[in-house]
């Protein structure tokens, strides 16, 4: 039965998912959600495992967003940030104490955890499009991304495009890249 409820709800996130797309698709990088593979692959690149702070850009439906509720520890707290009203209230249907389901922008992830009084983060997973903001936004969204993550933090982003790692290098230099591909997607993994 738990299955059968999980499997309506994995369809019932991708067809809103698709509906936010057309919606708004700027705001979106892919007019499908993450694929349970592509999930494990940044659950296992952020090193959540291991994290007490771990912070999600955009997280869409949820899919990765319970990838590392499942793999992280019960003391740890995961700060997800979303733009999109819809998309917000599905990760905030999530029931789990270590979750803060916040609706807002990245850009202003700085007064974001200092409102919830977090520590730097382990980790940051970002599923925002880069691609589709402008390079000055995106810019200074990493530029806070390096400015929060300690020494041995990790930034993971899962794209279509690579316009992430373009953006990165400034801040975080060639020799911390690492990418990583799907069928569908890239995934850019930056280590501290």
């Amino acid at each position: 039965m738990t299955n059968k409820k999980s499997n309506n709800s994995k369809v019932n996130g991708s067809l809103v998912f698709i509906q936010e797309f057309f919606k708004h698709p700027l705001q979106i990088g892919s007019i499908i959600p993450s694929s349970r593979y592509l999930e494990r692959r940044i659950v296992e690149a952020s090193g959540v495992a291991a994290g007490k702070v771990i912070i999600e850009l955009g997280p869409g439906t949820g899919g990765v967003t319970r990838a590392m509720l499942q793999a992280m520890p019960q003391h740890a707290k995961l700060l997800t940030i979303e733009i999109n009203q819809n998309f917000n209230r599905m990760v905030r249907s999530i029931e789990d104490s270590r979750l803060i389901a916040h609706l807002g922008s990245a850009g202003d992830l700085r007064e974001i955890m200092a409102t919830y009084g977090l520590e730097p983060p382990d980790a940051i997973v970002s599923g925002i499009p880069f691609s589709t903001m402008s390079r000055s936004t995106g810019s200074q969204i990493l530029e806070t991304v390096t400015s929060l993550l300690p020494p041995n933090g990790r930034f993971v982003a899962y794209q279509v495009n690579g316009q992430v790692a373009t953006l990165c290098q400034p801040f975080m230099g060639p020799g911390r890249l690492r990418w990583s591909y799907s069928t569908s997607r890239r995934c850019v993994f930056i280590s501290g």
